[in-house]
Parts: C-alpha cells; structure tokens; sequence
C-alpha cells in the first residue's frame, strides 16, 4: 500500500499543476507526448535488452500503449464534450472495472471486493457531484473509453507479472522491465500529436517547461512506474479504491495551495467513504476472501 498511498500523493499536485499552468495554454497532446517521452528517457537505461524475452517486452508495450496512451487519447478528447466536474465524475467508475476485470481474468467472481470497490465510488462522487449537462452522451463514452483503459492497464500488468511469478518463470526487476511500458505509450502519444496537436499552442514560459519537466519525470516517470508495481503488492480491492483516493487528494492540495473553492462537507464525507472502504478491504475482506481460496484449495 505505501507505493500506492506515495504516488496519491504525487499524483496530487498534477491535478492543480496541469489545470493552473496548461490547460487551454499548452497543447495537451504535447503535453501527453512530453509526459511519456521523459518517462520513457528515464528508464531506457535500465532496459535489459538481451535478456528480456520478446514475448514480455510486447505484452508490456502493449500494456503501456493501452494504459497511458489510448487512455489519454480518450481521455483529452472528452473536454470537447463535457465540462470538467462531469469529466471527473465519470471517472469515478474506474474501480469497478478494475474489480471486474481482474475476477474475469481468473474466471471467478468476488462480491465483496465489488462492495467495496462500489463504496469508494459512492465516495468519489459525493466530492464530486455536479447537475449534468444535456449533452454529454459521447463524452460519457469517451470517458469510460479511458476508465476501461486505465483499468485494462493495471489490471494486465498486475496479470502478467503474478503469473510469471507462478508459472516459475525469470522474474526481472520491474524497473529493468518498465522501459517497454513506456515505449508503448509514447509510440501511441506520438500518433495522437501528429493527428490532433496543435503547434501554435507549444510551451511559451520557463514555468509551462517547468510543469511538463515534473510531470514527465516525477507524476509519469517515477509516478507510473510505483503505481504499477504497487498494483502487483495489493489485491483488487485495495487497488480498486486506491484509484478513488487521488479524488480527494486532489482537491485537498489545491484548496491548500491555491486557495480553489472546494466543498469541505463533500470533501469530509466523501473522503470517509474512501478510507472507511479501504479499512473495510484491508482489515475484513482481504483476510476474507484468503481463508476462502485456503479452503477451496484445500
């Protein structure tokens, strides 16, 4: 959990970062493309290039093409439908992705970690309500587009890397792995620049620089790595929620540091929801759903 609880917050200062300093400033394509460039710089040379089989390096580019480059594909083109508060809202049902894909990919169904993962929408949502705008249809499905992704991604990830792990197969150091991730991801960012960016809307200012400097080394490069190896430590539950937690992270950096209006009685009650539903994962389910597979498995 510390990796997941770390890269909260992390992740926590992108969102004051990216909607104070770029966005309608800074192309968000480029912004994308940045990102996942200096992430992939950062972990090339720890890429065992000889020695990774070529099966593995595919599935985890892959996997980072999915999860940071169609997600933000989507994910950007959805402004173009929706205002902000019904894009983060719409978010909020990421958890629950996770929660059933990670079950259908061992052909089994956990109720328990759905509650919980439900729980920290309820959570989420709360803190984030808005009144919905008539249309917004196509950008809910570009959305969800994101969410599957996003979900799609951790949950592959944390697939792959377990069933190595049992199969008896070479288990490389994940940093010495991740590089792959990355390249897929930027492969796919580059394509979304040349198709939709914007030259005319490059950085301008040392500060702009600044923003996609800390966003490309520390909330991608460091951020996604941790996330995903995180993922692997957990089991879907705790992943699932944690997802959520960031919602009110978020807010509690902006209204601390750039003085943003936020609901505090949304924020406390949704907030409780999300650590109720943690404690709730970690302290009965876990140990739960355990003792279940102990006995199945006799």
């Amino acid at each position: 959990m510390a990796y997941l609880w770390g890269v909260t917050v992390l992740w926590a200062f992108s969102f004051s970062l990216i909607g104070v300093y770029l966005s309608g400033q800074v192309d968000s394509y480029f912004a994308v493309f940045s990102r996942t460039f200096l992430a992939t710089l950062m972990f090339l040379p720890f890429i065992r290039w000889k020695k990774v089989p070529w099966n593995l390096a595919v599935r985890l580019m892959g996997i980072g093409a999915v999860q940071l480059g169609l997600m933000f594909i989507c994910f950007y083109h959805s402004f173009s439908f929706l205002s902000v508060p019904e894009v983060v809202l719409f978010t909020v049902f990421t958890p629950i992705y996770i929660t059933l894909l990670y079950d259908a990919a061992r052909r089994r169904f956990t109720f328990w970690y759905l509650v919980t993962a439900g729980v920290a929408v309820a959570g989420a949502a709360v803190i984030r309500y808005n009144p919905l705008s008539q249309d917004f249809v196509l950008g809910f499905l570009l959305v969800q587009g994101a969410n599957v992704c996003f979900a799609v991604g951790q949950v592959g990830y944390k697939n792959l890397m377990e069933k190595r792990r049992q199969a008896g197969l070479q288990v490389f150091a994940q940093h010495s792995v991740f590089g792959f991730f990355y390249i897929g991801a930027m492969a796919v960012a580059v394509l979304g620049w040349l198709i939709w960016g914007d030259m005319a809307m490059m950085p301008q200012t040392a500060v702009q620089w600044g923003v996609l400097l800390w966003l490309g080394v520390a909330a991608s490069g460091i951020g996604y790595f941790l996330w995903n190896k995180g993922a692997t430590l957990v089991n879907a539950g705790a992943l699932a929620i944690m997802n959520n937690a960031l919602v009110p992270a978020g807010l509690v950096v902006n209204l601390v540091i750039w003085n943003r209006e936020a609901d505090l009685l949304r924020l406390l009650a949704g907030g409780g929801l999300i650590l109720a539903a943690l404690w709730f994962n970690e302290s009965w389910v876990k140990q739960r759903v355990e003792k279940k597979r102990l006995w199945a498995n006799g």
